[in-house]
């Protein structure tokens, strides 16, 4: 086993896929020579060339478009957003077009197709290129909604929506990319719709997606020091979710912290707190569910107000206190 960062495991999963099935081909913004915003289809365009690394205008839309269009005939495009904010241009074609197609169609038609995109905050990148998207198409029947936090989850999840006959939006935290881990040389899948405890802990459950698992995990560190032992739960996919993982998880300490990047209002913190509290966990709890997220405000573009907009560490490590 090695180590490689997570921009890498998604590099490898992609070229993988691409060396095995020749429908698989990948389309977006400057992801050709320039190797993509985040450099993370770099040397795919001098392996496959341009008729499988197709770098496209700026035109998210027409990149949707365009990929519903060829996962109807048989391809299995991937397409990437350079940044998960400008999804909002391509909701058409997501919602109305890929959501859709295989039941309008009667299953007939298949739609194979993978959305990845880069979200989140932490870069500096301001108002129009830091939100945090996902549950807008977590609230779609029709897409499954991936959100994997470290390196090996994401290759072997990247892996099972590309062999998916449904659309899959794929979202890769902008700060995961610098994260590394083990990881499994060659092909391996990750079945979609299963959580992962990535830390066992006995006195308060942490359930956290994307950037926030690492969070989470560090604030356990510091808890233990205090003799307080934190499990951490990462989803890894939003739909379909397992939610049996985090009710179990929750049976078990009594207490939940529900933790993510999205603003907290109508955001997918209150659908992992319902989880809990429609779950049989509800009969367990000896505290009230607490949900850490994004302040209802645009991501400011100063490092130090774009902290104070979502969850950091201490904010984890303070609502833990509180529930002990």
């Amino acid at each position: 086993m090695r180590e490689i960062t997570y921009s890498e495991a998604v590099r490898e999963a992609m070229s993988e896929a691409m060396r095995e099935n020749e429908d698989v081909f990948l389309m977006g913004e400057d992801i050709g020579i320039y190797g993509g915003a985040f450099g993370v289809s770099r040397g795919m365009y001098e392996e496959f060339g341009e008729e499988r690394v197709r770098s496209t205008p700026i035109a998210e839309s027409v990149i949707a478009g365009a990929s519903v269009g060829a996962a109807m005939t048989g391809m299995r495009p991937i397409f990437e957003i350079q940044f998960s904010d400008f999804i909002t241009i391509a909701l058409d074609q997501i919602v109305n077009q890929a959501a859709k197609i295989r039941y309008m169609y009667g299953g007939k038609a298949k739609i194979p197709l993978v959305m990845r995109t880069p979200g989140g905050s932490g870069t500096g990148a301001a108002a129009q290129h830091s939100q945090s998207l996902e549950n807008w198409t977590a609230h779609i029947p029709g897409l499954k909604v991936i959100q994997p936090a470290t390196a090996y989850d994401a290759k072997g999840l990247l892996h099972a929506a590309i062999e998916d006959d449904n659309p899959v939006m794929f979202y890769e935290h902008k700060l995961c990319y610098r994260t590394s881990c083990d990881v499994p040389e060659g092909k391996y899948t990750i079945p979609i719709g299963v959580a992962d405890v990535k830390r066992e802990g006995a006195d308060i459950s942490v359930v956290a997606t994307g950037i926030m698992v690492h969070k989470a995990l560090e604030a356990a560190d510091i808890l233990a020091e205090e003799g307080i032992d934190i499990e951490v739960v990462d989803p890894r996919t939003l739909v379909p979710l397992d939610k049996e993982t985090i009710v179990a998880s929750v049976m078990k300490t009594g207490k939940a912290v529900v933790v993510t990047e999205a603003v907290k209002r109508s955001g997918f913190s209150a659908e992992l707190a319902s989880v809990i509290a429609e779950g049989e966990s509800f009969d367990f709890l000896d505290a009230p569910i607490v949900r850490l997220a994004g302040k209802e405000i645009p991501m400011p573009y100063h490092p130090e107000l774009e902290k104070k907009a979502v969850p950091q560490v201490e904010d984890i490590v303070e609502a833990c206190r509180g529930l002990m």
